[in-house]
């Protein structure tokens, strides 16, 4: 099987979420994620080194896309000529965060993944912390997994297996040399269960955390070792 996606050395760009107060939304990741807020378009664009976020007015927690960065316009274009062959009807996407060439495709769920080239982004200052993964939740795993394993070419890293009778309950998948760029978890709903940003060491986290501390921002899990990866 082609790892496609892995070849693309496909990574998280951007993330583009609905909010019913966009404007909210933007000023608090600015502020706890030590990043810059400006209006974009009809939204608002908020960065920081390695990390972007947009913010649309819709429904709260909404998806707008996953805007996934690409490594050259060749490996861009054998991911979408791939989607074409796999009958995913990747349609062009105007991803004013990617050069002209981006594509999207509607995942079983219909979550909408864009694969694009980056345009030259402005050196940012601030706490390292690009961001790393994105994970969602499922009702049916097998065909999530299908999706961007069989047919775009990701990778499967672990799989969290239930004891009591065998059923696969989380699912990473990597599209580059990183563990995991999309995770699922099995769940009775659809739709993000998180995204992660790369600390990259323990004194980083330690300083993203006295940060969230001055903000009286609560921790509701560590700082400690994750489960699969073992990783900080």
């Amino acid at each position: 099987m082609t790892l496609t996606a892995v070849k693309a050395a496909a990574y998280t760009h951007h993330l583009h979420h609905t909010s019913p107060d966009p404007e909210r939304l933007a000023t608090f990741y600015a502020d706890a994620m030590e990043m810059t807020a400006e209006k974009h378009g009809a939204g608002w664009l908020v960065r920081g080194p390695g990390r972007r976020m947009i913010f649309t007015k819709g429904a709260a927690n909404g998806l707008g896309h996953v805007g996934m960065g690409v490594r050259d316009v060749e490996g861009l274009a054998e991911l979408k000529a791939r989607a074409e062959k796999e009958g995913l009807a990747p349609k062009p996407v105007n991803a004013t965060l990617f050069s002209p060439g981006a594509f999207g495709v509607t995942d079983p769920d219909g979550n909408l993944i864009v694969f694009g080239h980056a345009r030259e982004d402005k050196p940012m200052k601030g706490l390292r912390g690009p961001l790393q993964h994105v994970t969602f939740a499922t009702q049916d795993i097998a065909r999530f997994q299908a999706f961007y394993v069989d047919k775009l070419g990701f990778a499967v890293s672990d799989t969290v297996i239930r004891q009591s009778d065998g059923k696969v309950m989380t699912v990473f998948m990597r599209s580059n040399h990183e563990h995991h760029t999309i995770g699922v978890f099995f769940q009775n709903r659809t739709g993000v269960d998180h995204h992660s940003y790369e600390a990259g060491e323990w004194g980083v986290m330690k300083d993203w955390c006295d940060r969230f501390s001055e903000r009286h921002i609560k921790l509701d899990w560590g700082p400690g070792r994750h489960g699969p990866g073992n990783n900080l």
